[in-house]
């Protein structure tokens, strides 16, 4: 039977449609595929970030938001259906995680990275599990306990961060005056405090409360002063891959729905950690316990509008 004009452009663009619908089905994530075509991950870790990620030595590496993401990726591994998954670890800086991100030398980023709207240009946050509160250590006997009596003092931070420039805008930091030291990480920028050569570190409170805790004589310094900002710590992915995105995001909604947190938080917090069994010693703050309440990823600049 002869086919008239109508049937053969409505054929025509069945069989258009048809050749379309698998390249629709078969989008996915690219870092997904990646992990499927090699059987591997990269995850971005801090040397010195305790106790939300850092080393425990011989290139090992643990900590809080550590191991929320092997959790993730055994969620994703699953969803997968891939029976192994292995993870390469990646040290990453202060000042190099996000182009690492950016660049795909790294999967996701597990360290103690603050989402604001700035980094979010570049790269995409999962929900927030964990707020952070920055603050000020210095040696027990200094004799400093607030803002205001840092001026003429050395305050270290470590060169990538955001601290100082928080000190600064602070509204009692008007009129006072101090040196800024840097460390290239954490762990040197407390060895700044340790060895004398800077009179505070500026950082935030749970890696302050971590060095100090794996420092030989915690008793010796203290956290004082006001609370400079208060920020959402926050896992890194690509900014191309809304996929994963939404994966990570489903496996976190997945350990808070299964009532892990608490148990994740007395582990790293409030526990003995390695390698040294110290204990961090830091409560859980209403400001954590309501993002697992309440998932989402605002940045930085919404928390401090909603002070």
């Amino acid at each position: 039977m002869k086919k008239n004009k109508f049937q053969m452009i409505f054929a025509a663009s069945v069989f258009v449609l048809g050749l379309q619908v698998p390249s629709v089905s078969q989008a996915a994530s690219a870092t997904e595929d990646k992990m499927k075509s090699t059987g591997a991950v990269t995850m971005g870790v801090r040397e010195s970030s305790i106790p939300m990620s850092y080393t425990t030595g011989d290139s090992r590496f643990d900590g809080y938001h550590v191991e929320v993401c092997r959790m993730i990726l055994n969620d994703i591994k699953s969803k997968l259906g891939m029976s192994t998954l292995r993870i390469n670890y990646q040290p990453v800086t202060s000042q190099n995680r996000v182009p690492l991100v950016q660049n795909g030398t790294v999967d996701i980023e597990c360290g103690s990275t603050t989402n604001n709207s700035s980094r979010a240009k570049d790269v995409s946050f999962a929900n927030t599990l964990y707020v952070e509160e920055v603050r000020i250590a210095v040696k027990a006997n200094s004799g400093i306990n607030s803002i205001s009596q840092l001026a003429g003092k050395k305050v270290a931070t470590t060169t990538g961060t955001t601290s100082v420039q928080l000190l600064r805008k602070h509204e009692k930091a008007n009129n006072v005056n101090f040196d800024e030291v840097y460390g290239k990480d954490h762990a040197d920028s407390f060895l700044l405090l340790e060895s004398g050569r800077a009179d505070a570190f500026v950082m935030d409170g749970s890696i302050l409360a971590g060095n100090i805790a794996n420092s030989k004589n915690p008793k010796d310094y203290k956290i004082v002063g006001e609370v400079l900002s208060t920020e959402p710590i926050a896992i890194m992915v690509r900014k191309d891959d809304p996929e994963f995105l939404a994966d990570v995001n489903a496996a976190i909604a997945k350990i808070v729905a299964n009532d892990k947190m608490p148990g994740l938080w007395n582990k790293w917090f409030l526990a003995p950690i390695p390698p040294k069994n110290t204990i961090v010693g830091l409560e859980l703050s209403p400001a954590t316990k309501n993002a697992w309440a309440n998932p989402n990823s605002r940045p930085a600049e919404d928390y401090q509008q909603k002070k």
